[in-house]
């Protein structure tokens, strides 16, 4: 993360923590091409335990299927694919018994990107009480910009959400 992510990040993450202990609410992470990074972010913040579960490093489609991902979405649509994202947060939501989720997959690159999906594609889903969204991101850099900014991205959307 770069020196001007990084109070970003904090601000990013004080904020949702506030919004999250007056709701009462816990959150977990989903998390694929960031690698945990969102979960890094967040408990950066001393005291996070209050609202943060933990979560989930899926880099695998096995493990997202595991995790509760149906394979037909995998097969049908690709790992990195607007219904993946949705199973994931809604997964690990339900899995984890917790209100709010984040989850990310994308392709972080050099490599691994396609015409259809190429390096900086990533979807971002968020689950909370009474909705599940998910919204593709292009982000442009190389892998460390391209997860820095699809985690950011992430904890930002939810802010916004909650």
């Amino acid at each position: 993360m770069t020196a001007s992510e990084m109070p970003a990040a904090e601000k990013l993450v004080t904020a949702l923590a506030q919004q999250l202990m007056s709701s009462g609410w816990r959150m977990v992470t989903v998390e694929s091409c960031t690698g945990g990074a969102i979960g890094g972010m967040i408990t950066d913040l001393a005291g996070s335990s209050d609202w943060y579960e933990g979560g989930w490093i899926t880099y695998s489609n096995a493990l997202k299927e595991q995790l509760g991902v149906p394979p037909e979405a995998i097969v049908g649509h690709g790992a990195v694919s607007e219904p993946v994202a949705l199973a994931m947060a809604e997964q690990g939501r339900l899995r984890a018994g917790v209100d709010v989720a984040v989850a990310v997959t994308g392709v972080a690159g050099p490599a691994g990107g396609s015409a259809e999906k190429p390096v900086g594609t990533v979807w971002i889903a968020w689950a909370w009480p009474g909705g599940i969204e998910a919204t593709l991101f292009h982000f442009e850099g190389d892998r460390t910009r391209v997860r820095n900014q699809a985690a950011l991205q992430a904890l930002q959307g939810l802010q916004q959400r909650l």
